[in-house]
């Protein structure tokens, strides 16, 4: 192996391999004696190769350092050097050992023939690399995730156990999928998984794979390069996978993702790496992926709408988010904390009165949290006082409710008939008895509540 470093075979590579490229090489024996050296190296030193070939370094360059490294076993990496005829480089100067550790020879190189040259290049290096740090903190800080677990409300036991199992899941590197009702609050556990985790100064990406045209996810996700298709930027786009590297990309209604999509996040799983539109160079990514959806995902499954091998990737770890319903007993503290809000944004002073939060608290709430922000904020601007009234809740909430308790009748048009009398009489009653505004609380045309009062058989 010792004697490979001088070898006729070694020669032979070295000319076939350097003969005819642009950088200065050359190799030493263990001696540092020349053996090689290419026509770049010759032309900077201005010496004939005849004239080096076989001699030590230091009759060739008396100022070399090259002796130096091959006695202490150890590279001189770019270190500026003055040459004989006064020019100045930076190089290299490489020992090369066999598989024993036995010193063989050595490598130089010229990295730059001019110094300044390489000053400006490092500089603006330097200067590129502090505005790359710039640019991942502002990304950091555009894409981050703004809720925290003292953020969301309850404190009720199923809200507990999820408070729990998110602080036990968020170190975990692995994927996570959030399972639940529309409106219980996906998201705002997503953005607390992220800031539980070590990856919270990173960024935070959020994309709702439902809402983006299906023609435009692939480079909504994965970016791509200019010119790739017609509407391309020319500078191109970077993607959301790589905008979250390093930290959570969070893909809400995962179930809606077309088909073919699901494919391509299955190979970003497995490979760590995204690929833009219109390049082929594979950019490594590593990114934890919360996902979330309201559908049931087995079903879709079965229906041939969503990849199993791609399920079992993302539901490596699970949250199941409880509805309102099951947890009725953080309605007061989540409508207190929306009427505090809406008091701090829109300026109106809102109560809830004792019949109003009863209502609120024997609702089923479809639309879960969601839907009873967007009820507590109608009701603060119906409200003609401080304090909200059942008569300012939506009529819906009281059809539900008078559903519910109509449930042991039989007939649907008998409980409807029902239904609608009672709503009636509340309106009635609401509005003392004015039929002109039992109708605007009922959002029906006089002339229609006159003709249901006659008809129902409504006392007045």
């Amino acid at each position: 192996m010792e004697k490979f470093i001088g070898s006729k075979e070694f020669i032979s590579f070295c000319h076939s391999a350097f003969d005819n490229i642009p950088i200065a090489i050359d190799f030493l024996d263990k001696d540092g004696r020349m053996i090689y050296i290419n026509k770049a190296f010759s032309d900077f030193l201005k010496i004939p190769i005849e004239d080096m070939i076989g001699k030590i370094v230091t009759e060739i360059n008396p100022t070399s350092k090259f002796l130096w490294a091959l006695n202490k076993k150890k590279a001189d990496i770019a270190v500026r050097h003055v040459f004989p005829n006064d020019r100045e480089a930076i190089c290299h100067r490489i020992p090369i050992f066999d598989n024993q550790g036995n010193l063989m020879g050595g490598l130089g190189m010229i990295l730059f023939e001019k110094v300044n040259e390489m000053k400006e290049i490092l500089k603006k290096c330097e200067i590129l690399d502090k505005k790359l740090k710039l640019y991942k903190k502002e990304i950091a800080r555009l894409n981050r995730a703004k809720y925290t677990l003292s953020d969301i409300i309850g404190d009720s036991k199923p809200m507990k156990l999820c408070k729990r199992t998110v602080k036990k899941i968020a170190n975990l590197n692995l994927n996570v999928l959030i399972t639940g009702e529309s409106g219980v609050g996906k998201e705002l556990f997503a953005q607390a998984i992220h800031n539980e985790s070590d990856r919270a100064h990173m960024p935070f990406v959020s994309i709702n794979t439902s809402a983006i045209p299906e023609n435009l996810l692939e480079s909504e996700l994965f970016g791509y390069e200019g010119g790739s298709f017609t509407g391309a930027k020319a500078e191109g786009n970077i993607g959301k996978f790589e905008i979250a590297n390093g930290g959570t990309i969070f893909l809400d209604e995962i179930a809606d993702m077309p088909y073919y999509m699901q494919a391509k996040i299955l190979r970003v799983i497995q490979e760590r790496e995204i690929t833009r539109i219109g390049d082929n160079k594979p950019i490594p990514i590593d990114v934890k992926i919360i996902s979330a959806t309201h559908k049931n995902l087995e079903n879709k499954i079965a229906e041939k709408k969503f990849r199993e091998d791609l399920y079992y990737r993302l539901n490596v770890l699970n949250l199941q988010i409880p509805p309102l319903r099951e947890r009725a007993g953080d309605i007061p503290k989540l409508a207190e904390d929306f009427l505090i809000a809406f008091h701090k944004e829109y300026g109106l002073y809102r109560k809830l009165s004792k019949d109003a939060m009863e209502i609120l608290m024997k609702y089923s709430w479809p639309g879960n949290v969601r839907e009873l922000r967007n009820v507590l904020g109608k009701a603060s601007v119906n409200a003609e006082d401080t304090i909200i009234t059942d008569k300012d809740l939506p009529a819906n909430l009281f059809i539900d409710l008078i559903v519910k308790g109509n449930q042991g009748e039989s007939g649907f048009y008998n409980i409807l008939k029902k239904v609608e009398k009672e709503l009636i009489e509340k309106a009635l009653v609401q509005s003392n008895n004015n039929k002109a505004e039992a109708a605007r609380i009922l959002e029906i045309p006089r002339m229609t509540l006159y003709r249901k009062i006659e008809d129902l058989k409504i006392n007045i």
